[in-house]
């Protein structure tokens, strides 16, 4: 919803910080540089798995349009510092995710930070429903944030192209599944009811990370184990978590 709501701020505010990042990285001469990207770069209609090859071969999905543009413009930044400079940087395009410290503003969250917070909500204020949006079918990929960072340390020593790299765990779950496994983490003895008039979006959206298991990097949590974690810290730092996220700045 922020991402149609706000596409103004989404694709300046990304232009103008990457860009001026990489500006001032050419001026000091840092040697290598991480862009990060998204996978919603890749186009709506992209054959799943989404490999990098896919990238600008269709048209984008229109309700984060404007941040895909703002990231595609990262990519081909580094493209041409690279050929330009002979500058060694990389772009890596990360799956959905989540982890400790994450936005779980109900409006501009992501799903699972978002569903995490309805089923907490819930449970605490002693609600006997949750309403969840679609019909939990479309499928996504969700990595936990702390194996991210594990795998862009091992990307960033292992990997030197011009060409984007995919970050993810190569597995998909759908939203159904992941209300279940969410709803049992948190303890939530309620109904689930899905709000089938709000529409579902791109059905799947999952990377193919072939380019990541051949430098010999997987990730170390489970989604279960990961939800857990990240549920364990959002129930003891409730009061200081970032549950409400200004976006528009203008």
């Amino acid at each position: 919803m922020a991402n149609y709501e706000f596409p103004v701020e989404f694709l300046t505010e990304n232009v103008i910080s990457q860009t001026y990042l990489m500006e001032a990285s050419h001026k000091f001469d840092v040697e290598k540089f991480i862009f990060l990207g998204s996978s919603c770069i890749y186009p709506r209609d992209a054959e799943q798995p989404i490999s990098e090859g896919s990238l600008l071969t269709g048209p984008l999905e229109v309700t984060n349009e404007a941040y895909a543009i703002a990231k595609i413009t990262g990519v081909k930044l580094i493209q041409g510092y690279r050929r330009e400079y002979g500058r060694k940087w990389i772009s890596v395009m990360p799956t959905n995710l989540y982890g400790i410290n994450d936005n779980f503003d109900l409006r501009t969250s992501h799903a699972l930070p978002a569903l995490m917070r309805k089923f907490h909500d819930a449970k605490i204020n002693q609600i006997g429903s949750v309403e969840l949006w679609g019909t939990g079918n479309p499928r996504r990929e969700f990595m936990f944030s702390d194996d991210f960072a594990s795998a862009l340390l091992h990307v960033v020593e292992n990997y030197d192209d011009e060409a984007p790299i995919n970050i993810g765990t190569g597995q998909d779950i759908s939203i159904l599944e992941l209300s279940a496994i969410m709803r049992e983490v948190v303890g939530f003895q309620g109904e689930i009811v899905w709000n089938k008039t709000v529409p579902d979006g791109t059905f799947r959206k999952l990377l193919d990370v072939s380019k990541l298991k051949s430098l010999n990097w997987s990730p170390p949590h489970t989604l279960a184990e990961g939800v857990k974690k990240t549920y364990d810290w959002f129930k003891d730092n409730y009061n200081n978590a970032r549950l409400s996220v200004n976006i528009s700045s203008r």
